[in-house]
């Protein structure tokens, strides 16, 4: 039923018999900002516990990648010393693009204690992942890079859990590295806690000193710049035993109460279809037992009786015959359940009735996004998936388990407008729609706007809080670049010898196009830009994003090297010659501010005459090829990019040229 570990699918055991008593649990979320090691020190975690087996010489030679395809496996992504590594990640755009998108829990026992790890995602765009599971933990494990120091998720990640009252642990992550900061970084942490309004106990967090890559933490700072790691054999023993010192057990949950629980995420499996996870708030669940589905508001929505309850080990599912309240688990067997909807017993809640749990707020979304069906020329010829219905009916059921997406009707009785965090949030989402077959245009994103209640007739607009770290010389093009889209400098530091840390607060809609690549052209490679909510402000005005015109196929054919060599002098190209192509498609970006209608499917003329000299040997630049990311943050306010599951096009929302002079000159 099941395969070995490490691979997608998952091995169910068969039945542990009682329940977990209260005292011997605890439950703690893994939080930090990208690339900080969460997942990396979850693996050590797993390891070290004995959760994780040692892969054979055979099953190593299994999970070695044979090719650098995209769908299978990659050297970041397999093994490690005998071990499977980012096991958590198992996703394939996780993989593929080696970030958490999914929050997952994961169980391992220590000394008689069960510890459930839920391991979170870092960017800001997946916040909604990490709101969402705060109600299910008693503790926070925040991760934080010993040389960058606190980022911009690190605060998100730490006020979401300090609103919650949990009383965070700090793990100083990489403290092998010759660059580290520790007694800043600390300094920095320490303002971060007392800026978001931690309580006397909250500021009272254990440190532990990791470097989950080697698989060793300290409870003493390590000297910089040490040819070796300080081993003494014990691993990441020093972490387990803060886990257990300092994260409490959920003892002032009540199990002589009727049974409740509060849905934070649904999975699926092909044996027993829709699984509901959470933890057991109050009350015993047993199989058999009837259970009803309410919403927020207290109306039921669904009902079932139970068959079957799964716990967790490691990445196994441990099939169990009854779970009590402090524990996390699946259920199986409820119908019209869903996410942040209570699941409930009917009987022994007096005359009130049983009552819907108390659920997290989340922050509001603030990219918008206008999603048709495809209706270009070549409409049909990849996809499996047309129709308008069957893409409301998708995304209306990713709405159901993605919290932090918005489903809205459209302008027309065919469109959607989707809503999220921004564009790594609905890009994920379109990427998998493609994959799956279906075939959808996107409008350009906008911020999503809010009237001023202080000013009739104004409008309050998404700002993020931006922070920026990049090598000197390149420092003053980005600041630059981001004060023409209304940027405010609010800090300008050395950091890293050669490098600065700069923080700016900055519209959502000057940030959008300003990450399709031109930052990453801008610093040359030696940069990052992370990004989050910062809440609504005034409108700035007008943003100057300094994009320039397109240049627009104006034939229907498969483009050419003879046509496009002449036509890099007028911009840059985003085809390769052999590209199918349509009146109205976009197929590079001018170097002018004004869109130019091209030829790019000319072909040479074949005669029988003979020429005097050799023909021209003809010289094609490497074309920009964007992702869908890149595409979304890059579109006008007049294109559409037209999404498949081979291709990603971007075209005009007119295509016909002398419909779109005639509409264009009628603006002005």
């Amino acid at each position: 039923m099941g395969t070995w570990i490490g691979a997608k699918c998952e091995t169910v055991m068969r039945y542990a018999s009682t329940s977990t008593d209260t005292q011997n649990i605890r439950n703690i979320a893994i939080i930090a900002h990208v690339d900080h090691g969460k997942t990396t020190l979850v693996d050590q975690l797993l390891r070290q516990s004995g959760t994780l087996k040692r892969l054979t010489a055979t099953e190593q030679v299994m999970m070695t990648p044979t090719s650098s395809s995209a769908s299978g496996n990659t050297a970041d992504s397999t093994t490690d010393g005998g071990f499977v590594t980012r096991l958590m990640d198992h996703n394939d755009l996780e993989k593929e693009r080696g970030i958490t998108i999914l929050s997952k829990c994961t169980s391992i026992n220590y000394k008689g204690t069960l510890i459930n790890i839920v391991d979170t995602p870092g960017h800001a765009d997946f916040g909604g992942e990490v709101e969402r599971i705060m109600s299910m933990v008693d503790g926070v494990a925040l991760v934080v890079d010993a040389t960058e120091g606190p980022m911009t998720q690190t605060r998100f990640v730490l006020s979401k859990a300090l609103a919650k009252g949990l009383k965070p642990l700090v793990v100083l992550n990489k403290a092998d590295r010759l660059t580290t900061r520790i007694p800043q970084v600390e300094s920095d942490l320490f303002d971060l806690f007392a800026t978001l309004g931690a309580t006397d106990d909250q500021m009272e967090y254990p440190i532990v000193y990791a470097s989950a890559k080697q698989g060793w933490a300290k409870l003493e700072a390590p000297a910089v710049g040490a040819e070796e790691p300080p081993h003494d054999g014990t691993g990441m023993t020093p972490l387990f035993d803060l886990i257990m010192d300092h994260v409490p057990p959920p003892t002032h949950l009540n199990r002589t109460k009727p049974f409740s629980m509060l849905t934070v995420q649904i999975e699926h499996d092909p044996y027993v279809g829709i699984l509901y996870l959470g933890r057991i708030e109050s009350g015993t669940l047993q199989i058999g037992d009837n259970i009803h589905a309410l919403d927020a508001d207290g109306n039921k929505v669904g009902d079932g009786k139970v068959k079957k309850i799964f716990g967790r080990t490691g990445l196994d599912r441990v099939e169990l015959d009854s779970a009590a309240a402090g524990e996390i688990i699946s259920i199986a067997g409820i119908k019209n359940g869903g996410v942040n909807v209570s699941l409930v017993s009917p009987d022994g809640w007096g005359q009130e009735g049983p009552q819907p749990l108390k659920t997290t707020p989340i922050d509001p979304p603030t990219i918008s996004i206008f999603v048709y069906p495809n209706d270009g020329p070549f409409a049909g010829k990849e996809g499996t998936k047309l129709t308008s219905q069957l893409i409301k009916d998708r995304l209306f059921k990713e709405a159901e388990t993605n919290v932090a997406l918005k489903v809205l009707p459209g302008p027309t009785s065919e469109s959607l407008e989707l809503r999220g965090r921004g564009v790594l949030h609905l890009g994920v989402l379109f990427e998998t729609l493609r994959r799956e077959g279906f075939e959808i245009m996107i409008g350009p994103p906008k911020a999503v706007m809010k009237p001023d209640p202080e000013n009739p007739g104004k409008m309050l607009e998404p700002v993020e809080e931006c922070s920026i770290l990049v090598a000197e010389a390149y420092a003053g093009t980005v600041v630059q670049k981001l004060t023409m889209r209304k940027g405010e400098m609010l800090l300008y530091e050395n950091t890293e010898p050669g490098f600065v840390k700069i923080e700016m607060d900055v519209p959502a809609r000057g940030l959008i196009g300003y990450m399709a690549g031109e930052f990453k052209n801008d610093v040359h490679g030696e940069g990052t830009l992370n990004h989050i909510f910062k809440g609504y402000f005034p409108h700035k005005g007008a943003v100057d994003t300094g994009r320039n015109g397109a240049l627009i196929a104006m034939v229907a054919g498969e483009s050419s090297g003879y046509a496009i060599a002449p036509l890099q002098a007028r911009g840059t190209m985003f085809i390769h010659p052999g590209t199918h192509v349509y009146p109205g498609m976009v197929i590079g970006e001018c170097s002018k501010s004004q869109d130019i209608y091209v030829n790019p499917c000319q072909k040479k003329q074949l005669t029988n005459i003979r020429a005097a000299g050799a023909d021209e040997k003809i010289v094609i630049s490497s074309p920009r090829i964007m992702n869908l990311e890149e595409s979304i943050a890059y579109m006008d306010d007049d294109e559409l990019i037209e999404v498949t599951p081979k291709n990603i096009r971007l075209r005009k929302l007119i295509m016909d040229q002398t419909k779109r002079q005639r509409v264009t000159k009628g603006k002005k």
